[in-house]
């Protein structure tokens, strides 16, 4: 929760409203995004739409950040979990936008139901696992969080 709150918090000195803010907001994502879903491997990855999105700004990708690698299926669900998470902060986010931006990585939400399905096979996956599992998803999703962030303050850096 704290790790959520800190993220949220850095990410909320981005404007959306301003096209170059709003890259640079899409451009931290993308540093973390990438390196993510490599490890966390969504059934519905969001970087096409984050690419699509930098593209109509006149952005390319940036450089990816490191993620650990050789991880447990545990830390890999844990780490799904802060991604897949991160849609529905993604669904607020959208409405902040400014009008003529691009949106689709921020509208690339849950669909009917697929919120609840992802965490009863999260729930499924971690059945029988014990503590050890659960520390480790705990990990995974800790790991996540600490990416997002470093996302925003590589871009910043970038940015200066």
């Amino acid at each position: 929760m704290a790790n959520h709150q800190r993220v949220d918090e850095i990410y909320s000195d981005f404007s959306l409203g301003s096209p170059a803010e709003y890259a640079a907001f899409l451009k931290a994502h993308a540093r973390a995004l990438m390196p993510l879903e490599k490890l966390a491997q969504p059934d519905s990855p969001r970087l096409p739409q984050l690419v699509e999105d930098l593209a109509v700004l006149g952005e390319a990708l940036p450089e990816p950040l490191a993620a650990e690698a050789g991880v447990s299926e545990a830390f890999r669900w844990g780490a799904l979990y802060a991604l897949e998470g991160s849609r529905l902060g993604g669904a607020m986010l959208e409405r902040r936008v400014a009008p003529g931006l691009p949106r689709a990585y921020l509208k690339a939400g849950h669909h009917n139901g697929s919120w609840i399905a992802f965490q009863q096979a999260l729930d499924a996956a971690a059945d029988g696992g014990g503590q050890e599992w659960i520390d480790s998803a705990v990990q995974g999703a800790e790991a996540a969080f600490a990416l997002f962030a470093a996302g925003a303050a590589a871009e910043r850096l970038n940015n200066g």
